[in-house]
């Protein structure tokens, strides 16, 4: 969010779909939201934009850049290089940096007086320490021959930044851990002096070639979902204005739901699901990567319950609108009603070695693709669990 507390005005860049706490922050500074937009059309989240603009009346703008095939499907005012937005008396300036994807835009809060840029709020285009990947369309979306092309776009973008003053503070989108590039540092923001000494995307000034090699090079596996979050986010989709909330299920209302087949996630931590697993369900830890892996194995129709403790429904429900995963049958928060529950093992590596040994023994390894490439068992099959194309997982399935 970008507000002048002189005037009460407001933009929100990239919002996510829980806007509750766009409302709260504009509330406790005072601060109206007049303005929303987005640097491009995402993959890895689906965004709140439309949603914040129901609730707010906010003015809608979004790039008008890339191309016929890169457009938004639904109303908003276009955005072009070189546009100029007002929020109060700040002035914004609109720079189209294609390349991770032919659309994207950045934002740059220009001193009024100077000329110069303060700040690049740069979405997916410059992290700290990396660069937004080019090959997304590819390899998620399924869109051929666009991540070489995508690449030299990307150099081409990122040689126009770099001749903008150097001492302008970059805002990122993304830190560590992200899918959209390979060495995020997890660093909120950086100057663009310090960007052109270490980013490592960033020394090949001059030399399109070895960028295009470098930067598509040892990317990690898209998850599957992002797909979907192309599609979603650049279509017209129905809102989701508040948090929902979902029911707390008896144990007649679960068993009677897994009877007709709607699928058992158990989002607990692994040492209690070891010795409390509940029959036909599949275990996915509800923390950091929780939305990744549901949004790479569960079909988006599907209806699903969550096996949760207590007191942590709502924040499951959030990482999940976040994806348009909306399809949540209840909760369960107490697995001593009742339920068939049963004790899965856990090895230690003398019991791996040995079971490596027995041919009787299939022995899967479901990491990223990058993961098993760079180190992994003779003779181990790779299997990548969120890998675009795999199966989904069905209720019963082990």
């Amino acid at each position: 969010m970008i507000g002048d507390l002189t005037t009460g005005d407001a933009m929100v860049i990239d919002a996510k779909r829980d806007t509750d706490t766009y409302l709260q922050l504009a509330k406790d500074n005072q601060l109206k939201i007049t303005k929303i937009t987005e640097t491009h059309i995402h993959a890895d989240f689906l965004t709140g934009s439309r949603e914040l603009k129901a609730a707010t009346g906010a003015e809608l703008l979004l790039s008008d850049e890339g191309g016929k095939d890169w457009q938004y499907d639904f109303p908003h005012v276009g955005l072009k290089d070189g546009t100029e937005i007002k929020v109060g008396k700040l002035l914004i300036k609109v720079m189209h940096t294609p390349g991770h994807t032919p659309e994207h835009i950045i934002f740059l809060l220009m001193d009024k007086n100077s000329q110069k840029v303060e700040k690049a709020i740069t979405g997916d285009f410059i992290f700290i320490g990396d660069v937004g990947r080019p090959d997304l369309l590819e390899k998620a979306a399924g869109i051929s021959n666009t991540m070489e092309q995508g690449a030299r776009d990307l150099f081409s973008s990122i040689n126009a930044f770099t001749k903008l003053n150097h001492d302008l503070e970059i805002w990122p989108g993304h830190g560590a851990g992200s899918f959209c590039g390979k060495t995020l540092k997890n660093i909120p923001f950086a100057n663009l002096k310090d960007e052109l000494q270490n980013n490592a995307a960033l020394q090949f000034i001059g030399n399109e070639e070895d960028f295009v090699k470098y930067i598509l090079e040892g990317q990690p596996t898209p998850p599957k979902y992002f797909a979907m979050m192309k599609h979603l986010n650049k279509s017209v989709r129905p809102m989701l204005i508040e948090v929902p909330k979902h029911p707390i299920l008896s144990n007649d209302a679960f068993e009677r739901a897994q009877a007709r087949g709607v699928v058992v996630i158990d989002t607990r931590d692994l040492d209690r699901t070891s010795y409390e697993y509940v029959q036909g369900s599949l275990q996915l830890n509800g923390g950091k990567l929780f939305s990744t892996w549901m949004g790479s194995l569960l079909d988006y129709q599907q209806q699903f319950i969550l096996i949760t403790d207590k007191g942590r429904e709502e924040d499951l429900t959030r990482k999940l609108m976040r994806i348009g995963m909306d399809n949540i049958y209840g909760f369960v928060t107490d697995t001593n009603l009742g339920y068939k529950t049963e004790r899965t093992a856990i090895v230690d590596n003398n019991q791996f070695k040995s079971l490596l040994r027995d041919k009787k023994v299939q022995i899967i390894d479901v990491r990223s693709e990058l993961e098993y490439d760079k180190n992994h068992i003779p003779g181990v099959k790779k299997y990548c669990l969120y890998k675009s194309g795999e199966q989904n997982f069905t209720a019963g399935q082990k």
